[in-house]
Formats: C-alpha cells, sequence, structure tokens
C-alpha cells in the first residue's frame, strides 16, 4: 500500500511537472527541443497518410455499401466480432421482383418471358456485385483497416511517450538553468547550490538518454510508413483488378441480354425495330476509337438481316474495298452467333471493312481465309 501511493505521488509530480513545462512553452515563457527537419518531414508525411487513407477507407465503403444504415450495422458487427449476415443485393432483389411479376402476369406472354430473361441477367449481376464487394473488402478495405487499427495506433502511443519525453528533458535543463543562476548569486551556501547543480545534471543526462532512445524507436516506426505505401499500392492494384473483372463481368451479362431480346423484338414487334431509315449510332468515320469502344452495340435483328447462309454466302464472294481497310485490335472474346458473325480473340489484329447499306454497329472482319460480321464495341480501331 505504501508503494502504490509513493508511485501515485511520484506520477502525480511528473505529470504536474509536464503540463507547467507544456503551458510555459505554450506562452513562450520556457525553451522547447526543437526535432530535427527529417524528423518532422517524417511525422508529417505520417500524419498525411492516416488522414488520406481514413478518406479512401471510408469513401470506398460507400461505394461497395451506399446504405448508410446498412454500413452502420456491419460495423456493430464487427465490433462486437459476429458474422455479418448475408445481404441480398439491389440487382438480386430487383430479379426477385421481376420473376414474381412474370408468374403472376404470365410467363408465356412476351412481357413474361421478357421479364423472366431480365431478370436472370439481373440476378447474375447481382452476384457478380457481391462477388465484387467481398473480394475489394478483402484485398483493398482490409488492409487500410489493419493499418489504422494496428500499425497507425502503435505510431501514435510511441509518439506520445516521445513527447512525454521531450517534456521531461526540457523540464530538466530549465531546472539546471535555475539551479546555475542561483549559484551564481549564492555566496555563503555555494556547496549547496552545488548540489542542487550537480543533480539538475544527472537529471537532465538521464531524460537526454532516454529522450534519445524514444526518439529512434519513433524514427524506425515513421519510416516504415514507406512500407506502408508499398503494401497499400499493391492492394490499389488489386482493387482495379477486381474492379475490372466485376464491369467485364456486367458488360458480358448486358451483351448477352440484349441479344436475346434482340433476337425476340421482330417477333415481338414486327416492322418496330426494322427497316428505320436513321442509323442507331453515329458513322464509323465519325466516331473515335475510344467512343466506340465504349458505346453499348444494339444487336441487330433478324428481320433486317439476311438469313445466315446466304449472309455468309455474300461474304465470302464480296471483295474488300480498294481503300478503306482499318487495322482493329480486339478488346474482348467473342463467340459467333451464327456463321455469318466471325469468332474473335481478345488482342488479336484483325482488318476492317464497311459496306454500303451496312449496320454502323457491325464491320466485316478479316482473319487470313475467315470472314465474317464483328461488333464494333469489340474493336479498337488503330489506323
Amino acid at each position: 500500500m505504501d508503494f502504490n501511493m509513493k508511485k501515485l505521488a511520484s506520477d502525480a509530480g511528473i505529470f504536474f511537472t509536464r503540463a507547467v513545462q507544456f503551458t510555459e512553452e505554450k506562452f513562450g515563457q520556457a525553451e522547447k527541443t526543437e526535432l530535427d527537419a527529417h524528423f518532422e518531414n517524417l511525422l508529417a508525411r505520417a500524419d498525411s497518410t492516416k488522414n488520406w487513407t481514413e478518406r479512401i477507407l471510408r469513401q470506398t465503403e460507400v461505394l461497395l455499401q451506399p446504405n448508410p444504415s446498412a454500413r452502420v450495422e456491419e460495423f456493430l458487427y464487427e465490433k462486437l466480432d459476429r458474422k455479418v449476415p448475408s445481404r441480398v443485393t439491389n440487382g438480386e432483389l430487383l430479379a426477385q421482383y421481376m420473376a414474381e411479376a412474370a408468374s403472376e402476369l404470365g410467363p408465356s406472354t412476351p412481357y413474361g418471358k421478357t421479364l423472366i430473361k431480365v431478370s436472370e441477367a439481373e440476378k447474375r449481376l447481382g452476384a457478380a456485385e457481391r462477388d465484387f464487394i467481398h473480394t475489394a473488402s478483402l484485398s483493398f478495405l482490409t488492409p487500410l483497416r489493419n493499418f489504422l487499427e494496428g500499425d497507425w495506433k502503435t505510431i501514435s502511443k510511441e509518439r506520445r511517450l516521445l513527447q512525454n519525453r521531450r517534456l521531461d528533458l526540457d523540464a530538466c535543463k530549465a531546472r539546471l538553468k535555475k539551479a546555475k543562476a542561483a549559484e551564481a548569486k549564492a555566496t555563503c551556501e555555494g556547496d549547496l547550490w552545488n548540489d542542487e547543480v550537480d543533480k539538475a545534471e544527472q537529471e537532465l543526462r538521464v531524460a537526454q538518454t532516454e529522450f534519445d532512445r524514444q526518439a529512434e524507436v519513433t524514427r524506425l516506426l515513421l519510416e516504415g510508413i514507406s512500407s506502408t505505401h508499398v503494401n497499400h499500392l499493391r492492394c490499389l492494384h488489386e482493387f482495379v483488378k477486381s474492379q475490372t473483372t466485376y464491369y467485364a463481368q456486367c458488360y458480358r451479362h448486358m451483351l448477352d441480354l440484349q441479344k436475346q431480346l434482340g433476337s425476340s423484338q421482330g417477333t415481338i414487334f414486327p416492322g418496330t425495330f426494322v427497316g428505320t431509315t436513321e442509323p442507331a449510332s453515329p458513322p464509323l468515320s465519325s466516331t473515335s476509337p475510344t467512343t466506340t469502344a465504349a458505346t453499348m452495340p444494339v444487336v441487330p435483328t433478324g428481320a433486317g438481316l439476311a438469313p445466315p447462309e446466304e449472309a455468309a454466302l455474300c461474304l465470302e464472294e464480296v471483295a474488300p474495298p480498294a481503300s478503306g481497310t482499318r487495322k482493329a485490335r480486339v478488346l474482348y472474346d467473342y463467340e459467333a452467333a451464327d456463321s455469318s458473325e466471325l469468332a474473335l480473340l481478345a488482342d488479336e489484329l484483325i482488318t476492317v471493312y464497311s459496306l454500303p447499306g451496312m449496320d454502323p454497329d457491325w464491320l466485316i472482319g478479316e482473319r487470313g481465309n475467315k470472314k465474317g460480321k464483328v461488333p464494333v464495341t469489340y474493336l479498337e480501331l488503330l489506323s
């Protein structure tokens, strides 16, 4: 009990001395030991890393889960070390509503059949979104959160300890300075003040040693921020990769859906979607490769094209124009729907050209002896 009381009194005295030193520094009544420029740069860099990591983390959470109530619920589950319940995505919920509507309105009707097709596509989109959220959380959010809750807390703790060591050091400097000033004024009590000066010098040496040791520990932790940047860079690449995969899956699902709807719309609405005099998209010559690749193709209907056998025959008999052929790089794999189309592999180079009266969303592609129609959105025109 006596030991605890003594320790408590000692801690209270140290706290009081630091408070006095800190207050006098704020009012400019005491000198402050300044850290070197390199150390200050490390501190500023660490603070900037922490602040921007928090902002990026919060905004990524908003991107993955726009619902604030759902984010709060997931946060509480994580703090309670409980498994977050599985949540239905908006796409999956829309797919469920469409499937139920088709069942009630008539699955054999044109509207019901279309609702079923769209609901299946929305269900696949929802599943892709779920996979993307899971992958992005593990590969990107978790490392950022681990830095803030682990490494940064350790750095903050050591910085506070360094601040206390600095206050102790400056308090010892001030005490020694006062002892020397009193010694210079004293005449008859010289031995007494000599002891005080010796004691203050001893305390200063101890305080300086502890400060230097703590400064080295803190400096090593701050220099570790460079490794944190490397780790976050790797995580950022993983996030971009998962996002690219997600949007590519969504693009393929929607292309498949558009093909399914395009193959039946001419039968459901005869004369509505075919025979239009205006092109579905700007002419190829006025469209840049970047714009063309970003445009969703309008799948041509069966009524506006020749039967597959005739189209294939005509393509083989038609010679490419003397001018107007261009090289194109294939952006994505493409599986030919029929014999009139040319199957494509990503990153291969083919020769393309257009024929008079042809749908502007399609071109004629040639690879060796093979020839067929290819969708413009799958190509990057090079020359």
